[in-house]
């Protein structure tokens, strides 16, 4: 399973969405017998929140009601019969795959990647314009507002 995701995480993070996936199925899916739909859809709801907090700037949207109750009826969930953590893991992907991955977070980024040079270039020229040639005060700012996206696991 953790080798199917590996394309939605980033390279750091890549090794560490097995556990993830585990522990979720831990906390939300151990027990299933007899759930109702709505225990179903809340679990896996958790799930994908569990991820995108883990993985940081990956976000994976919810899934909509048509695929969860399709999903609750094929896996059995309402009939007493408890999920393996095999079925889990194929449904999870399922889920994924379905639903894709939003791209908010990449508006976040284009807009720190843009517009934090532009911004200091403007204030840099209305405060001392002539100290730092535009030439190298441009890169340097891009360049270390990339370094700092980067430690914050933004890109």
């Amino acid at each position: 399973m953790g080798q199917s995701l590996k394309k939605f995480a980033n390279g750091e993070q890549s090794d560490n969405i097995g556990p993830i996936i585990d522990n979720c199925y831990i906390t939300h899916f151990n027990n299933t017998k007899k759930w109702s739909l709505a225990q179903f859809c809340r679990a896996v709801c958790q799930t994908v929140e569990d991820i995108n907090k883990e993985l940081g700037c990956t976000q994976l949207r919810v899934p909509g009601i048509a695929t969860l109750e399709r999903l609750h009826q094929e896996y059995e969930i309402c009939s007493g019969k408890s999920l393996k953590r095999e079925e889990y893991h194929k449904m999870l992907v399922e889920i994924i795959g379905e639903t894709k991955i939003s791209g908010l977070g990449a508006k976040d980024v284009l807009l720190y990647l843009f517009g934090v040079p532009f911004i200091t270039l403007f204030i840099k020229q209305s405060v001392i314009p002539q100290a730092i040639p535009n030439y190298i005060f441009i890169p340097g700012v891009t360049s270390a507002t990339v370094f700092l996206l980067a430690k914050l696991h933004m890109i």
